[in-house]
């Protein structure tokens, strides 16, 4: 028999009855260990998220608990004493928040996902690079990892490190494993496009994929403020200043030969080549778009003109000293094509021999294409043999078909390298004159 209650069980069992089965269902024996089992759920689920998700827990905080983090402390970093973080934009860096991308070097284009917690993504540019932004228009959920350990010796780069001024980045050194880094940080006073430029530049540069003569992408730190960018550090830095290091030091590395030209050359073109096999066009190939390493492996950058012209959600500003480097039919405002930049790597050829000179030099920015136009071609620096001479020659052609493709630039590289003389050292006197040379360059009387 069934009851159910103490009450009504002597109801139902009969004075006399020598059997009665009594069943009672007490709510609490069921209720109160549900409710300790969820919670102890609960529990378990927050722990495991702050163990290995933490970016979750921080979304799952109330934005009011967020906003009261928004000064930032130098923490988590084994820095120099004394070290002034950039006026007033110290670096939050803790272990949580590393992130990093594993290589992934299988077809970004059918995935379809969004970057990190800020769900960047790339839309067509238009203009003569609508193949190149549609490529990009999907980024893929990028994999991650932390990184091993915490940033050491972090000191602040100075603003001529940068290839172009940013005031919306910060640069900084350190040291991260057994490599030295560059940390790319955005500014506290960056404003929401600028972040989203920042991020999707890094997703840009995920997605392009991992490329010997490319500077390295080590990871990305996007889910915690400050946002960071984590690339390798190329110590020669910038190609020019190389060059024109090379005009003053007479020893070690800072001594350019022509085999030496062959052999950078070869390097910049098979990442250029690799751009155009991604239906990317670069149109900034010159020396200061190159970077240099300890060893002189040249790697080639300037990557963030390219990012900005094929996405709508970064600013682009024309470079006023691009034009001596261009083609014709740019300064035509005609499309690119691969062949411009056959053209603009004649040109870098010639800044090489010369250790850093300004190509038509003594012609006018505004002249140039009338200059062309008329068929004449560069003069034959002092220091470059024939061979390299005749392939700066084929570059520049006025008519795209008269130029070489980048293929049989590479095979003229490879040919010229075996043979090139590795014992005569380039040799120009005078040191560069830097009011002439930006003068030269076409940036004008104003710039600074």
């Amino acid at each position: 028999r069934m009851a159910t209650s103490s009450s009504s069980v002597y109801s139902e069992c009969k004075p006399g009855d020598t059997l009665c089965e009594i069943r009672v269902y007490e709510q609490e024996v069921i209720i109160v260990p549900v409710l300790f089992l969820m919670s102890f759920l609960v529990t378990l689920l927050f722990l495991l998220l702050l163990r290995f998700c933490p970016e979750k827990v921080d979304q799952l905080q109330p934005r009011s608990s967020r906003a009261t983090r928004t000064r930032r402390n130098l923490q988590g970093i084994d820095a120099p004493l004394g070290l002034n973080a950039l006026e007033g934009e110290p670096i939050a860096l803790d272990t949580t928040s590393y992130m990093t991308f594993n290589p992934v070097r299988d077809s970004y284009r059918h995935e379809r996902a969004s970057f990190n917690a800020n769900n960047v993504a790339f839309t067509d540019g238009g203009g003569s690079f609508g193949a190149a932004a549609s490529a990009f228009t999907k980024p893929r959920e990028l994999p991650r990892q932390r990184l091993p350990e915490k940033f050491k010796g972090v000191s602040p780069l100075p603003a001529s490190y940068s290839l172009k001024s940013d005031r919306s980045v910060s640069l900084y050194r350190a040291r991260m494993e057994n490599r030295n880094v560059v940390l790319r940080v955005l500014k506290d006073s960056a404003s929401n496009q600028e972040s989203q430029s920042f991020l999707g530049f890094a997703s840009f540069l995920s997605q392009l994929g991992p490329h010997p003569f490319l500077p390295e992408l080590l990871g990305v730190i996007s889910l915690r403020v400050p946002l960071i960018t984590v690339i390798e550090e190329m110590e020669n830095r910038d190609l020019l200043g190389f060059l024109w290091r090379c005009r003053q030091v007479r020893d070690g590395m800072y001594q350019m030969t022509e085999k030496k030209i062959f052999t950078m050359a070869s390097h910049v073109s098979s990442a250029l080549d690799f751009l155009h096999s991604k239906d990317l066009l670069h149109c900034n190939i010159k020396a200061r778009s190159v970077l240099v390493s300890r060893i002189c492996t040249a790697k080639l950058w300037g990557l963030g003109d390219l990012y900005a012209r094929t996405s709508t959600s970064a600013n682009h500003s024309e470079d006023p000293g691009i034009k001596k480097w261009q083609a014709p039919e740019l300064l035509a405002k005609r499309p690119a094509t691969p062949k411009s930049d056959v053209w603009s790597f004649g040109l870098l050829l010639y800044e090489m021999v010369t250790l850093g000179e300004v190509p038509f030099a003594e012609i006018p920015a505004k002249e140039l294409l009338q200059y062309h136009q008329r068929g004449k071609t560069l003069k034959k620096p002092n220091n470059c043999s024939n061979s390299l001479y005749s392939l700066i020659k084929a570059c520049c052609q006025w008519k795209e078909h008269d130029r070489p493709s980048l293929a049989e630039v590479r095979r003229k590289l490879q040919s010229g390298e075996k043979s090139a003389n590795d014992s005569s050292v380039i040799r120009v006197p005078e040191p560069i004159n830097t009011e002439q040379y930006l003068k030269e360059a076409g940036y004008g009387e104003s710039n600074n």
